[in-house]
């Protein structure tokens, strides 16, 4: 930087980590119950001949995957910043939520297309056990929710692990009320719609999460943070006469970064000085949104034509 550049840093940073480094012992427990239901839903589902328990067992290996992927990207994003990667690998979560994505696109198509396989093919399935197998599903499916439904709030990482799990939740309710109508019943053709229902259930989910991870890997304006208001704040600020490459972007789930060059005036800067200008600056932004890490360039009235001129 030349003469006359003057930086603001307010590194908020969080003691533990990221956002998500909080719920890495939830997310183990979720992992172990996952695994351990997955096991059990794969025997009940070819004793009971049930495609929508084996369903749901396939989705729970993907949401295992997605579990320990999700713990890997913790360990990675938590190792400390570098010469090169300033910011750490904290980016390793959101591509674990991305990783997460893709998983659950791939299961629910896997699971409609072996549906429709069923309707052309029928096969007999054992309700009663079915049930049995379907109940513990369950159980163990709203155990995992409740350990993450904190943490999906926070991160796009633990969100992903809690849709996986959420989606498991539901597809075991949907074989149990479809193992009840064939047990009941007699019509078998209930296993196969359960498996639709399971599969049409993980795709909205998915997209809304993917889009959501896109964005921060595109890195547009954090959740919840107007720009157009942030540049009206700061302009509000006395002494303030302009604000250009005004930037908002996020690192990972509950790290958000925000940069600016700030026109000041030269009695603004001669009167006040540059650090309580910076104080200002920090306070505005830290008062009214919640940015984790925010940089300022000061700039006096004219720098930014000379700026330009020099970048031809």
């Amino acid at each position: 930087m030349g003469a006359g550049h003057d930086h603001g840093h307010a590194h908020g940073g969080h003691a533990g980590g990221t956002a998500t480094a909080a719920y890495r012992g939830r997310l183990r427990i979720a992992l172990s119950i996952t695994l351990t239901v997955m096991v059990v839903e794969i025997v009940g589902g070819v004793l009971a001949d049930s495609l929508a328990l084996v369903a749901d067992a396939a989705h729970m290996a993907t949401d295992a995957v997605g579990l320990a992927m999700a713990l890997l990207a913790i360990h990675f994003a938590n190792r400390p910043a570098t010469g090169n990667r300033t910011f750490g690998f904290a980016r390793a979560e959101i591509l674990a939520a991305l990783a997460n994505c893709l998983l659950l696109l791939g299961v629910g198509s896997y699971v409609l297309y072996e549906a429709i396989q069923r309707f052309i093919t029928p096969a007999e399935t054992e309700g009663g056990l079915t049930i049995v197998f379907g109940a513990i599903g369950l159980v163990a499916n709203m155990i995992s929710l409740t350990l993450l439904m904190r943490g999906q709030k926070e991160s796009l990482n633990v969100r992903g692990a809690f849709l996986e799990v959420a989606a498991d939740a539901l597809g075991s309710l949907a074989v149990l009320i479809s193992a009840v109508v064939i047990l009941t019943t007699g019509w078998q053709a209930a296993d196969p719609i359960a498996s639709l229902v399971i599969g049409l259930m993980i795709v909205p989910r998915t997209v809304k999460l993917l889009r959501e991870t896109l964005d921060v890997l595109l890195e547009a304006a954090p959740k919840g943070v107007d720009m157009m208001e942030v540049r009206s704040h700061i302009l509000a600020l006395d002494g303030v006469e302009d604000v250009h490459d005004l930037h908002a972007w996020t690192i990972t789930s509950g790290m958000p970064v925000l940069s600016a060059h700030v026109v000041v005036s030269s009695e603004a800067l001669s009167g006040i000085g540059h650090e309580k200008m910076l104080h200002e600056l920090q306070g505005c932004l830290g008062d009214h949104f919640d940015v984790e890490h925010c940089t300022f360039q000061l700039e006096p009235s004219g720098h930014a034509e000379h700026e330009a001129r020099l970048c031809h």
